[in-house]
Order: C-alpha cells, then structure tokens, then sequence
C-alpha cells in the first residue's frame, strides 16, 4: 500500500533544508510508520533531490515521524530553478511510498 493510505504530511523548508512529518490517521497505525518510514528508506526515496543526511525524530505520542532533509532544496528556494521540489510537492512524493499493508 500507499503510506497516503494511512498518514498525511506537512512540510516547510528553510534554506537547504526540508522538513517534511508524517502523521497517522489512526494512532494505531504509528507503529507500521515507525517500522517502515526510516530515515534510510526516505533518503532512497529522494535520492535524485536529497544530497545531504536525513534525520528522523518519532513523536509516538502525535503519532507522527518528522524527517529533516539536508541539502535537499538545490541550494534553497531562492536559488533553486526547481520549484516543484519545494513545499507540498515534497510531501506529495513522501505520501507515494511504499509500505507492506496491514
């Protein structure tokens, strides 16, 4: 399945950098993120825009994973000619993973 079958995401950027949470509808469902969603697995997932490291925090109590993306922005939104790769657009192409279904 989709991990838009059971999350949605909310970014934000500053400089290089993103940020993109990952947020179960059901908190029953956090431990499958917790699972499936690693850092490494989303640095594979962007590879072609992720140049730097990927850090995940769990927040279990919102049932929610937050990656911050370094070197992710091509250079920053100023400087970027990529506008798609920013904001939304970013959390959009998170929610496309794959993760086993249930």
């Amino acid at each position: 399945m989709k991990l838009r079958d059971i999350a949605h995401s909310r970014t934000g950027d500053k400089g290089d950098t993103s940020n993109i949470s990952v947020i179960a509808f059901d908190i029953n469902d956090y431990p499958v993120l917790e699972r499936y969603v690693t850092a490494e697995r989303v640095k594979a997932h962007f590879a072609d825009i992720v140049q730097g490291e990927v850090a995940r925090y769990t927040l279990p109590d919102l049932g929610a994973l937050n990656f911050v993306m370094r070197r992710a922005l091509g250079g920053g939104v100023t400087r970027s000619i990529a506008l798609d790769a920013h904001g939304k657009c970013l959390s959009s192409a998170m929610l496309i993973l794959e993760i086993p279904g249930r």
